[in-house]
This record gives C-alpha cells, structure tokens and sequence, in this order.
C-alpha cells in the first residue's frame, strides 16, 4: 500500500509555469520505484483525462497531445518524488490534478487510463487565470 501527496499547484498566469510533485509516503522510506505513475486532471463538468505517465524507470513515457511540448514527466534520483513540469500554461489547463500509481513489473510502458490505477493522491489544484 502506498499514499501518494500532490503538491505544487497554484495560481498562475497563462504563459506562466508550475511544477507539481507526486511524493509517496505510509511507510518509512517508501518510495515510487516499483510503480508506473501518471498524471491525471479532472476539471469541473468533465471526465478525468490521462495527462502524462511514466513506467517504474521511467524508460517509457507518455503525453497527452493538449500537452505535448509543454509538460515534462520526470523523477528524482531516488524516484521518492514524480514531477510534472508545467510550461506555457493556458486557462483550459485549468483543473485539479492527481497522480495515480500501479505496483507493476512491467517497465516498457505506461498507461494514460484511470482504470489502469489502484492508488490515488488527493489532487491539486491548479488555476490558469489573468
């Protein structure tokens, strides 16, 4: 079992930049290396949609098109963090945004569907506003 905590989200402008982070926690030393993570956001009204996603070592990755060239998925060294770097944010990015995290021994790829998750962080809410 592994609780996962977003942080990083805010108001930002549009054009502007945050960086969201995806940190395990529940047992002493836990860490997300064992786990395909992904990044998921659901605005109000609407379904939640895969954003971005990386395997246990992240030697698979994945965006959503809406995203390409704009967000960066990465892990620290330890992978005790998942990020998400957010560039050139525009209003429809608007939405709360969760991480998600699969136990797996598969490691050539990720998944950009909810259902594929069995844990989930609380979200963070991100707001792209002038």
């Amino acid at each position: 079992q592994v609780h996962l905590v977003e942080s990083g989200g805010g108001l930002v402008q549009p054009g502007g930049s945050l960086r969201l982070a995806c940190e395990a926690s529940g047992v002493f030393g836990v860490t997300l290396d064992s786990y395909s993570v992904g990044w998921f956001r659901q605005a109000p009204g609407k379904e939640r949609e895969g954003v971005s996603c990386s395997s246990r070592s992240d030697y698979a990755k994945d965006n959503a098109d809406s995203v390409k060239g704009r967000f960066v998925i990465s892990s620290d060294d330890a992978k005790g963090k998942v990020l998400l770097q957010m560039n050139r944010l525009e209003p429809d990015d608007t939405s709360v945004y969760y991480c998600a995290a699969l136990l797996t021994i598969v490691d050539d790829e990720c998944y950009m569907l909810a259902d594929s998750y069995n844990f989930w962080g609380q979200g963070t809410q991100v707001t792209v506003s002038a």
